[in-house]
């Protein structure tokens, strides 16, 4: 027998990119119906003319003065450094040797992996992040609990094991096992429940040149794999690219690298994109590849500021990230806001509407996932959060009387915070109520 349940609630989502559809992508119903059936929408749009084909006998749950919206995608975030969010420690190569490799190593443990991986998943959850793609530490067992956690919520989860031969002390593995243990969660865990594997070299850096090839190989191998890693973050990572991949050589970029490498295709999101040439933008274009803003940890670190229109421009895809814990926040409202801060210091602009379609939409198009979640359109996975729009005295004054989306959505992406998260919902079953 079906589960139906129903939710009447102001509700929003974007059918697609504003920026090439103008206002239509956007439907917004202030008097909105939500209707789930089995886990997936069944129908999305105005109560008044909805509601009189409800199935008899559903229970209609009454959401007063908050706004339903597809759940969030987080298109970059780290989840071994859940416990080391704001830490110190310079520019992006500084950090990483004071704080993140220290912390990282710890997660040999599988107790302690247990253990963040669960706090991990909530923190998600209690921001209203339904889908992620997420780095691991270099450890196999630290991504399986991962996986594990993931499972028993029900998420759709992106994940990968850290691929590193050329890390520090402690993190380095050799290409044979760091190769041979991502085969076997491939095996293990990238067709299960709603989980998927990346492939998961962390940077060029961090990788031998066999690395980079087994890599590649591996992404040719695996068709319904994704592939993930960082990418033009800092000058000085450039710098130091450029000194051991040689122009000289052949090379002609950064992304060029992972080229060489086979890591470059529509199946690959890269992080950061801050430092780009334009032959590299248009390759990725080209490609089908995608980049995941990560504005609140370039903003932390000092790394530089993403040209969101320079990336459309060429065609590029854009989804968002949170990064951390580089980035200062596991909340997409936060995250987009400060993507709208970045825009306008690069010179540009980004409208409110498109910086939701960018943490809904536009973050499963960059995963190729469209088709089963970022919107409510019939028969998405019910991934949805309730977002309470008088979360805080200041925002119920800055809302009230509110009338236009886009005004509404200003001051959640200006004010809101894990605070605005009333619920989450993943297939439709609810797995957050803010307490």
């Amino acid at each position: 027998m079906a589960s139906v349940r129903a939710y009447r609630s102001a509700l929003v989502h974007l059918t697609a990119d504003p920026r090439h559809a103008g206002p239509e992508a956007c439907a917004w119903h202030p008097d909105g119906l939500l209707l789930v059936e089995d886990g997936h929408v069944a129908a999305a749009g105005d109560w008044a003319a909805l509601s009189p084909a409800l199935p008899a006998g559903v229970a209609v749950e009454a959401l007063p003065g908050h706004l339903l919206t597809p759940g969030f995608v987080d298109a970059h975030v780290h989840f071994p450094q859940t416990d080391m969010i704001g830490a110190a420690g310079g520019d992006l190569l500084d950090w990483l040797e004071r704080s993140t490799f220290p912390t990282e190593r710890a997660f040999a443990d599988p107790a302690h992996a247990h253990e963040v991986a669960a706090a991990f998943l909530d923190e998600l959850l209690r921001n209203g992040t339904t889908t992620a793609m997420v780095f691991g530490s270099v450890h196999r067992q630290a991504t399986e609990a991962l996986f594990e956690a993931a499972l028993a919520r029900n998420m759709r989860l992106i994940a990968g094991k850290s691929m590193m031969d050329l890390g520090p002390e402690g993190l380095a593995e050799d290409v044979q096992s760091g190769q041979d243990e991502t085969e076997a969660l491939i095996r293990d865990w990238g067709r299960r429940g709603r989980l998927g594997y990346a492939i998961t070299p962390r940077f060029a850096l961090s990788s031998s040149d066999d690395q980079l090839a087994g890599a590649g190989a591996l992404l040719a191998r695996h068709e319904h794999v994704w592939m993930q890693t960082h990418l033009a973050e800092t000058p000085r990572e450039l710098a130091l690219v450029a000194r051991r991949f040689r122009p000289d050589q052949g090379y002609r970029d950064y992304l060029d690298v992972y080229d060489r490498f086979g890591l470059v295709g529509p199946r690959s999101v890269f992080a950061h994109c801050i430092h780009m040439t334009d032959r590299s933008l248009h390759r990725m274009a080209d490609a089908g590849a995608a980049v995941a803003h990560c504005p609140t940890s370039n903003l932390f670190l000092g790394s530089g500021l993403y040209d969101l229109a320079r990336a459309d421009a060429h065609g590029v895809r854009t989804a968002l990230g949170s990064d951390v814990g580089a980035g200062t926040s596991f909340n997409m409202l936060t995250t987009a806001g400060a993507a709208r801060q970045v825009a306008k210091l690069s010179g540009g602009t980004l409208d409110p509407l498109r910086a939701l379609y960018l943490a809904t939409l536009g973050g499963a198009r960059a995963l190729g996932l469209d088709d089963r979640i970022g919107s409510f359109q019939p028969g998405r996975e019910a991934d949805f959060v309730a977002l309470d729009l008088a979360a805080t005295p200041l925002l119920a004054r800055r809302l009230k009387g509110a009338g236009d989306i886009a005004d509404i959505l200003l001051g959640l992406m200006t004010l809101g915070d894990d605070r605005a998260v009333a619920g989450t919902w993943i297939a439709g079953v609810e797995r957050h109520i803010r307490a």
